[in-house]
């Protein structure tokens, strides 16, 4: 299977998507450094340093394509750390779900790369039989659950945070809004390269 692709984003930006990879180690914590401190609160719920932790580095860049996947954004023109990007993993308990995060550098946010990597984590989960995808943010993080809604995810509240799916199995059923439309289209061009129909 297609483990880097070469795309454009609707703006005409062309970008590398790929796995992450051992190497990228140094430059996944100088992304991490460079995002505000509202980017790290939104990601990680608590106030964190610019350091990212050698745990959670480890956790993003071991890759194993039946429990876990990291891939990134990367702008040619700007190399290094890229402009964004997402992991699933795999529920223990309930293999047929996954969960999925994704950070987008602060200049870079509404380029349309989060609905990019929405669709690659699609993909790579369904490729290893994930039906459900599963994504967490706080009640006010509204542009995330905004986003979210408008890319078709169910949204409920567990009385901490905004729990938000997406039924792998049922893609026909997005939303008749300009980022489901965007959505459909990174699905439909991408299916062939990562799902080889």
């Amino acid at each position: 299977m297609v483990e880097r692709l070469e795309l454009a984003l609707r703006d005409g930006t062309p970008v590398i998507v790929r796995a992450l990879l051992e190497e990228d180690r140094p430059a996944v914590a100088e992304a991490y450094r460079r995002l505000s401190p509202e980017g790290r609160y939104q990601r990680f719920w608590t106030p964190v340093g610019e350091l990212l932790g050698a745990a959670m580095l480890d956790r993003l860049i071991e890759q194993n394509p039946q429990k876990h996947l990291t891939w990134v954004v990367l702008d040619p023109a700007r190399g290094f750390p890229g402009v964004g990007g997402a992991s699933w993993w795999r529920n223990a308990a309930d293999p047929a779900e996954a969960e999925i995060s994704a950070m987008v550098l602060d200049a870079d946010q509404r380029r349309g790369i989060g609905t990019l990597l929405l669709a690659v984590m699609w993909l790579t989960a369904l490729r290893a039989d994930v039906e459900q995808l599963v994504a967490y943010t706080l009640h006010d993080n509204r542009r995330a659950a905004k986003w979210m809604q408008d890319c078709g995810a169910v949204g409920t509240w567990d009385g901490y945070k905004l729990v938000f799916r997406w039924n792998l199995l049922q893609p026909e059923r997005l939303p008749a809004t300009p980022t489901a439309d965007d959505f459909a289209a990174w699905l439909a061009q991408l299916s062939p390269m990562l799902l080889g129909c």
